[in-house]
């Protein structure tokens, strides 16, 4: 999941809606500074019934867990002997102005053995997230599910994923919850 302005609000929304037995871990790069992805983490995960947390270094990928990106540095998805995989922090210089940035975390997904992987790419001003997927979709089959603009703070990032084709679905913010179930699934 990809979000920046009005992003908090938005998750909201989606991640009170997602069962705690989804068939995925889920990784979220949401704009912030270093310091506030702890506490949107923690208010998220107090109101919803899926696990919420900021991402730690090295810590592996469960299913039914949502892994917040630390401010201040790039989320990977890195490969893990037996299959496994774990998260990784690096420093690369900003893109698209941003750090965290969801191109990054969609990009390492590339060499990983996920059959599918579901981008969701909601609220947000710039073009984040679109090169990541492009670049992704070179490697893997994916899915993209996209914020309808009328409920969205700034149309502009998932504008982006859209003008570029990139966009399976277009959905209102209400439904990407139960778009991610029904392409992910429950265990």
């Amino acid at each position: 999941i990809a979000s920046s302005t009005g992003g908090p609000k938005a998750l909201h929304s989606v991640v009170t809606r997602l069962p705690k037995n989804l068939r995925a871990p889920v990784v979220l790069v949401q704009h912030m500074p270093p310091g506030f992805t702890h506490s949107l983490a923690e208010r998220l995960n107090s109101i919803s019934e899926i696990t919420i947390s900021e991402g730690i270094e090295g810590e592996t990928l469960e299913c039914g867990h949502i892994y917040i990106a630390k401010g201040g540095a790039h989320m990977n998805v890195v490969s893990k002997l037996g299959g496994k995989y774990m998260l990784h922090y690096s420093d690369e210089p900003t893109r698209e102005g941003v750090k965290p940035c969801a191109n990054y975390m969609y990009e390492s997904l590339r060499n990983s053995a996920f059959d599918e992987i579901v981008c969701v790419v909601m609220t947000g001003m710039g073009a984040d997230g679109t090169k990541g997927i492009l670049n992704l979709k070179e490697k893997k089959k994916v899915h993209v599910i996209a914020q309808e603009q009328s409920t969205c703070a700034v149309y502009g990032m998932p504008r982006s994923v859209v003008t570029a084709g990139l966009a399976d679905q277009v959905v209102p913010l209400e439904q990407i919850a139960q778009e991610i179930i029904l392409n992910v699934g429950v265990k």
